[in-house]
């Protein structure tokens, strides 16, 4: 039986009372670039991220491009005083929080761009050195190569492939990570500036930090590191793992991932926290895009993902706010494929069963404690961020627990078995998107991608103590106490509170807001299957 089918469930949504406050501002970010006239790359690409990430979008063109997903036929370069006309247009009336620049074309444009730049001191610069398109077609002109170089002290964030970060070094193109670290330090000390190093061009084994501290154990996949950022946590390179996507529709990915970062920067005002908000939004985008079916070349990323098709009730875009329980029962019955798959693995089986080895029974201890210990700072966080004074006690009570769980469990089985407590992929992945979550400035979006962690494992607990009672509660049963902490009615009742408080999140948000927190759930409920299943892949 699920937990919101608990009859109980109803009467414990408790009334809120919403503290008034200022919405947050929607940052004003000018996208420079060249057009693409099918819409995947450049300032088509720019505005639909800037839009997806909760800004307001505006453009000065600096190309017009003949291109489709197959290839760059033809490229047209106005006067640069157009460009000139264009950039004091805006600036003349609207301030700017962040400016991410892409493709220049000529020395003429740059040097136009620079000037203005100098003139009007934006925040936020975000620079793109788009040189070779995903295509392979050359997108500057070799002969502006120098006056680029002109421009990288003036941005924040220089975000190139590894073909451009080799052109603007001049040396040959890194073959493996450890060399594409070592580029993006030399780039940044030439810029004085931040370096987005991109891990997208390597294979998976490429991709694997050689040996380097900067980036932990293993940051094989998709990595993306932040060099040069200013002594950020103590760190002069923060590495962000993420997943490789199967699929030839890329076009467009760096146009998006930089105007993406212009954005949060603009509202989050820090660049490990922009990147890890950014970086699952991007994935999405890139998993998703095949619904598109956009072009016979390389495709599009689906920059709008998040906002689902008509679906659920409460979960149409434009539709009007759900009824109580209305949004927690959409997000519950979208989680159904994921219970489904946490019930067939192997590790569950072997949990309820008693035959669940035990080094895999203490890796996912050792896992769960490093992760407690993120999921405390999120749930603090949530406290922070709610909107009465019961919800800001909630979240931290949660908080609180979660660290004396901790402890408990370092004090109990991890003091004997120190194998496997280091960071394993899978939590580090998880607590990379609550955090994300956690620095997105919704309340909303924030309890419901904690919400998984409640609900799902309130499911799971219970149906295997359920089973484990039927069974007879066999003497002897080496994991008894996991399950009975699972199913203890204290935790159930919690869980009951936490689908209360995200569902009256959901009511009061916007409908653009529910989206965001639908995408978060599910997102979340996800991970609660890789984590299930990370003992079978750590062997």
């Amino acid at each position: 039986m699920s937990v919101l089918s608990s009859p109980s469930l109803q009467s414990e949504f408790l009334p809120y009372r919403p503290r008034t406050s200022a919405p947050p501002r929607i940052p004003r970010v000018l996208a420079i670039a060249g057009s693409d006239p099918s819409g995947g790359a450049g300032i088509q690409a720019d505005l639909k991220s800037i839009a997806a990430n909760g800004g307001y979008g505006m453009a000065a063109i600096t190309a017009l491009t003949a291109q489709n997903t197959r290839g760059v036929r033809a490229v047209h370069v106005p006067p640069a005083e157009f460009l000139t006309a264009q950039l004091e247009a805006v600036s003349d009336d609207i301030a700017i929080d962040a400016v991410k620049i892409g493709m220049l074309g000529d020395a003429a444009v740059i040097d136009a761009v620079r000037s203005w730049l100098e003139k009007v001191r934006p925040g936020v610069v975000v620079l793109d050195p788009v040189m070779v398109a995903t295509s392979g077609d050359r997108l500057l002109r070799e002969s502006a190569e120098t006056a680029l170089h002109t421009l990288l002290p003036l941005a924040d964030l220089i975000t190139p492939n590894l073909a451009e970060l080799a052109i603007l070094l001049r040396e040959p193109v890194a073959a493996d990570w450890a060399e594409a670290l070592a580029q993006g330090k030399r780039l940044a000390a030439l810029a004085g500036t931040t370096v987005l190093v991109k891990g997208g061009h390597l294979n998976d084994a490429d991709a694997l930090n050689d040996g380097d501290n900067d980036g932990g154990a293993d940051a094989g996949g998709c990595p993306d590191a932040l060099v040069n950022t200013g002594g950020l946590l103590g760190r002069e390179t923060v590495v962000v793992p993420g997943e490789r996507i199967p699929t030839r529709n890329s076009h467009g990915t760096g146009c998006s991932l930089s105007s993406a970062m212009a954005t949060v920067q603009a509202r989050v005002g820090d660049w490990e926290a922009a990147l890890r908000e950014v970086k699952p939004w991007l994935q999405g985008a890139l998993r998703e895009s095949g619904s598109l079916d956009v072009g016979s070349g390389n495709g599009p990323v689906h920059h709008f993902h998040h906002l689902p098709h008509p679906g659920p009730a409460g979960l149409h875009p434009g539709t009007p706010a759900p009824a109580e329980g209305e949004f927690a029962m959409a997000v519950w019955e979208g989680a159904a494929a994921d219970l489904e798959a946490i019930y067939g693995l192997a590790f569950i089986r072997g949990l309820a069963g008693g035959t669940l080895p035990e080094k895999d029974f203490a890796y996912y201890l050792a896992q769960d404690a490093i992760y407690l210990n993120g999921y405390s700072r999120v749930l603090a966080r949530a406290s922070a961020l709610a909107p009465s004074e019961a919800e800001q006690l909630f979240w931290a009570r949660g908080a609180q627990n979660c660290l004396e769980v901790e402890s408990e469990l370092h004090r109990t089985w991890l003091a004997t078995r120190p194998a496997g407590q280091e960071l394993g992929p899978v939590t580090k992945s998880y607590v990379d998107h609550l955090l994300a979550a956690s620095v997105s400035g919704s309340y909303g979006v924030l309890v419901a991608a904690v919400l998984p962690c409640f609900w799902l494992y309130a499911e799971v607990g219970a149906t295997l103590h359920g089973e484990f009672l039927a069974a007879g509660a066999p003497a002897g049963h080496p994991y008894a106490a996991w399950l009975r902490t699972y199913a203890d009615e204290e935790f159930a009742a919690a869980t009951r509170q936490a689908v209360a408080y995200t569902d009256a999140a959901a009511r009061r948000a916007p409908d653009s807001e529910r989206q965001a927190m639908a995408l978060a759930f599910r997102q979340s409920s996800r991970y609660e299957v890789d984590f299930f299943d990370a003992p079978r892949l750590h062997a």
